[in-house]
């Protein structure tokens, strides 16, 4: 029996004033898929995955999300979506004074009632699933530490600990590798990967490394100019099949849509 679609987008066009971010994309994951999305900055991978959670709304076209129209989805209902996507961003978005159990934590903000300061405003068996994650992520016994102290590669693992902590059934990771050195690189990547095998999660992924991604999705989809140029299994495919994503002829990207794709931070956590 196949699987079930987590991801299906049809027809979806982006418009900012006068530059189109996306050109009608057509896109099916599957539950359980890992993809890579590739592409130069300005092609349309940020601006693509903001709209599975509605960080972004369509300008024409549909976005269908674990069975639901996100576009037409409103307060409690998205916020319902947004607590099964988890997110992990290129710069981490953790705040440096709290501790690592506390970012942690911040994971679960989405299903508990009112603010929580200090780690002690959690319920107990949200502490102890937390540090049940920072031992996933190979983080044990730092939990007390300052998220500000840890080097770049640990700061990403504490991001994807606190993106499991929504027990999330898509994970949205936004070139989470840009940031650091290559070991720490694969590293990460690697275990994005593992646990995306151990929880069935569908990854969706965007990358400018393109042997990094030749070798750790499971299908690669290429954009330039806001349009799918590439659509393939990674089993098989070759370097430089890929690499036309990024030498073929492509429209100048305005300056300004490169910006917008290649930031999410202000965008906000999808839980929140």
């Amino acid at each position: 029996m196949p699987n079930a679609h987590a991801v299906e987008i049809d027809g979806l066009v982006k418009q900012y004033g006068g530059t189109r971010a996306l050109d009608g994309v057509s896109l099916t994951v599957e539950e359980g898929e890992i993809v890579v999305l590739l592409g130069l900055s300005g092609s349309g991978k940020s601006t693509l995955l903001r709209h599975i959670n509605q960080l972004d709304v369509p300008t024409a076209g549909n976005v269908r999300v674990l069975g639901e129209d996100v576009a037409a989805l409103r307060g409690k209902r998205l916020r319902s979506l947004r607590s099964r996507i988890g997110v992990v961003f290129q710069q981490f978005e953790l705040v440096g004074s709290l501790s690592v159990l506390e970012n942690v934590l911040t994971g679960s903000l989405a299903r508990l009632k009112g603010p929580r300061m200090g780690t002690w405003m959690y319920p107990k068996e949200l502490r102890t699933t937390a540090l049940g994650h920072l031992d996933r992520v190979g983080l044990g016994g730092r939990e007390h530490q300052r998220a500000d102290t840890l080097s770049g590669g640990q700061q990403q693992r504490v991001a994807i600990a606190r993106a499991l902590m929504q027990s999330p059934e898509i994970l949205l990771a936004d070139e989470p590798v840009a940031s650091l050195d290559p070991e720490s690189s694969q590293q990460v990547m690697d275990l994005i990967r593992e646990i995306g095998r151990e929880r069935g999660l569908t990854v969706l992924c965007c990358l400018h490394q393109v042997e990094l991604a030749m070798s750790w999705g499971d299908r690669l989809v290429g954009l330039r100019g806001g349009k799918v140029v590439l659509d393939t299994p990674t089993a098989g495919i070759d370097k430089d099949s890929v690499m036309r994503i990024y030498r073929a002829v492509a429209p100048d990207v305005p300056a300004e849509l490169v910006a917008q794709d290649t930031t999410t931070a202000a965008a906000g956590r999808a839980a929140s």
